[in-house]
């Protein structure tokens, strides 16, 4: 009796422990920008709540299971007679788990059904979302037949559904922004489309969720949900040409020192289309795909250090710069607003 009552403290203390850690993992995803439980739109609160359901029921089944395993090496001799009978078996090895699992999946099935009403909504903000490696081509498609081009930032209306487009330039890539719906994955040669709806106004984050190599960790993006008016506001400056200063030392360097042969900025010769669109890049909260704040010093650091801050991206090595040119430069793409 002595030595099972020793196994069971240690399978309890090891069960408290692996307990302790899940739980602190799960809580690393609670909060801030990127949580995976804020449920910000009728999409993402049916899987909050299917998660909390299995979060639960995982909890429980568990605790019953290591209650069953303390009668079993240590309990009395009756009890552990009966847990020994075919009958228990059979119930709880097998007939639980399936028809446990099969409800979960049914379930499962209905959460994968909760954009349906958003599919046939009308008049949803209609957006295409291009995956490269490794940043975020955004495009807002406009009730005229035009588009205006973005970059590693997603702005949208609150209260209208949201259908995106989202493709692939290159390699598979994964959408998934949290707080509003599961992550579409993006599969070359393919268009898969993504619908939701924000609740209310307010900023989150978004990640790359499927690995896609080198820099696929710092390939995120921010999703700005606005209230209606604001957002019409934002997009009509967000339509219109860069309005850079006349004679500006930091526009003249873009041009000259190749920028516009991968970058665009409408208003100026710049129309490259491999890189991000840098029309509006001062306006942005972000640098690099959500790697850096947007300010003036940290458009000097991205021109210089930009392999350091984000290692194997694509973007060409700009060293040769003077700390004049840079700071010129910086100021030029910070006041493209």
């Amino acid at each position: 009796m002595g030595s099972g009552l020793a196994t069971m403290k240690i399978v309890s203390h090891r069960f408290s422990i692996l307990f302790l850690v899940m739980a602190l993992l799960a809580m690393a995803g609670c909060a801030g920008e990127q949580s995976a439980f804020a449920g910000l739109g009728p999409v993402s609160s049916r899987i909050t709540l299917l998660i909390w359901i299995m979060f639960t029921g995982a909890a429980l089944i568990t605790a019953f299971i290591c209650v069953l395993m303390a009668i079993s090496i240590a309990g009395p001799a009756n009890w552990r007679h009966k847990l020994a009978r075919e009958k228990v078996i059979v119930l709880g090895g097998i007939v639980f788990p399936v028809v446990t699992l099969t409800t979960l999946l049914f379930y499962g099935f209905l959460i994968l059904k909760a954009g349906g009403k958003l599919i046939r909504a009308e008049d949803p903000v209609h957006i295409a979302v291009v995956g490269e490696q490794w940043w975020w081509r955004v495009i807002y498609r406009h009730d005229d037949g035009h588009t205006t081009e973005s970059a590693n930032e997603l702005h949208i209306p609150v209260g209208r559904p949201i259908e995106i487009e989202l493709s692939t330039a290159d390699v598979i890539h994964s959408f998934w922004i949290p707080a509003y719906a599961g992550k579409v994955d993006m599969i070359p040669g393919r268009i898969n489309t993504l619908h939701f709806m924000a609740d209310k106004s307010g900023i989150v984050h978004g990640q790359c969720a499927e690995y896609c190599g080198g820099a696929h960790a710092l390939m995120s993006f921010y999703a700005v949900a606005m209230a209606p008016f604001d957002y019409e506001a934002w997009l009509a400056k967000e339509r219109a040409d860069a309005k850079p200063a006349l004679e500006n030392k930091g526009e003249q360097l873009f041009l000259s020192s190749g920028c516009g042969g991968c970058h665009t900025v409408r208003g100026t010769r710049a129309n490259g289309k491999i890189g991000p669109d840098l029309t509006h890049v001062g306006s942005r909260l972000s640098l690099g795909a959500g790697i850096l704040p947007n300010a003036p010093e940290h458009f000097a650091q991205w021109i210089s250090r930009h392999q350091k801050i984000k290692p194997d991206n694509l973007m060409p090595p700009f060293d040769f710069f003077s700390e004049n040119e840079l700071q010129a430069l910086a100021a030029y793409l910070d006041g493209l607003e």
